[in-house]
């Protein structure tokens, strides 16, 4: 007698894998073992990424008020000393906003910072 063997079960695994790995190229889509490790590496770069963006995000925003500062005559670091002094509590994120698409408000604070 043959052996009893769970071909629903085992498709259903390997589709789901597949569903994952869908679009990606060569072996790593249709080959169970690699498409399982691809996804598997690709998670621990999720994760991983997760928190890097985080400092892109803050470089980026960092770039943006410098350019704008220096627009207006100070260094980033100028910009930054005068907003902690004059206790004007700003996050960088709002600050490369008002940098970037409200140019008058910006230099409004820019302006309070020099006097």
């Amino acid at each position: 007698m043959p052996r009893s063997v769970n071909h629903v079960a085992s498709r259903a695994k390997r589709k789901r894998i597949f569903k994952l790995t869908k679009g990606y190229y060569g072996a790593r889509k249709n080959v169970l073992t690699v498409a399982k490790n691809t996804w598997e590496k690709g998670l621990t770069y999720a994760f991983r990424d997760r928190r890097t963006k985080k400092r892109i995000f803050r470089s980026l925003w960092v770039q943006r008020i410098n350019a704008a500062a220096r627009l207006e005559g100070l260094s980033y670091s100028e910009f930054m000393r005068g907003l902690h002094r004059n206790s004007i509590e700003i996050n960088r994120k709002v600050l490369a906003d008002l940098a970037m698409n409200h140019a008058g408000a910006f230099k409004e604070i820019v302006d309070k910072i020099k006097k």
